[in-house]
């Protein structure tokens, strides 16, 4: 698992979309020009831009075959495979599932609080200087996005309720995930010993 070490935070302009970050996969297989105006920013230029940027740095992060899935594979598959664009793309989320939700959910206690939340961001703001000049603004603006793609993503049931769901892979979205990097994986909260037997049965 490639692990960056300086977190960036420009996930906040936008959730998941899921439907815009297949319309940019399938562009780029395709190797097509999007009209961002129209088909990302809803006639504003400004905006379709800044999302179809955003889309394309997510969507870089993927391997050739993953980012076939993505294109052209059924719904779940692709939901999982843009879930696994953003966490390879903003080592924040990725962190938060891993160390908290992946942790909490082995040990069969599926209730994600506030309180857990704001311990892992002030315990990761002593380690990352890049998050002292974050505005409180921002600050809410992270937490609000940050449950919201774990919602869209199926990772968690509601930003209300945030209840953590078991996640279930098929044969080829694990098959594209271990000939990249098996240790990603764990962004669906497989567990270390369930990693090493899916690796030896592939």
């Amino acid at each position: 698992m490639g692990l960056t070490n300086i977190y960036r935070f420009s996930f906040t302009a936008s959730s998941l979309r899921l439907n815009e970050m297949i319309l940019v996969a399938q562009a780029t297989l395709q190797d097509r020009t999007i009209d961002y105006t129209n088909e990302l920013g809803n006639g504003k230029e400004a905006t379709g831009k800044r999302m179809l940027k955003e889309y394309q740095k997510r969507i870089s992060k993927l391997t050739t075959k993953q980012l076939q899935v993505l294109a052209h594979s059924d719904y779940n598959n692709q939901r999982h495979m843009a879930f696994l664009s953003v966490c390879k793309t903003y080592g924040f989320i990725r962190d938060f599932v891993v160390e908290i939700l992946r942790e909490k959910l082995l040990v069969f206690d599926y209730q994600i609080s506030e309180g857990e939340y704001i311990s892992f961001y002030r315990r990761k703001a002593d380690l990352h200087p890049e998050m002292e000049s974050l505005t409180e603004k921002s600050q809410n603006k992270i937490r609000q996005v940050v449950f919201t793609i774990l919602a869209q993503a199926g990772i968690i049931d509601s930003v209300k309720n945030k209840t953590i769901q078991p996640q279930i892979l098929d044969t080829q979205l694990i098959d594209v995930i271990v000939k990249d990097d098996s240790q990603w994986l764990k962004v669906f909260f497989m567990s270390d010993m369930d990693i090493k037997n899916t690796i030896t049965n592939i």
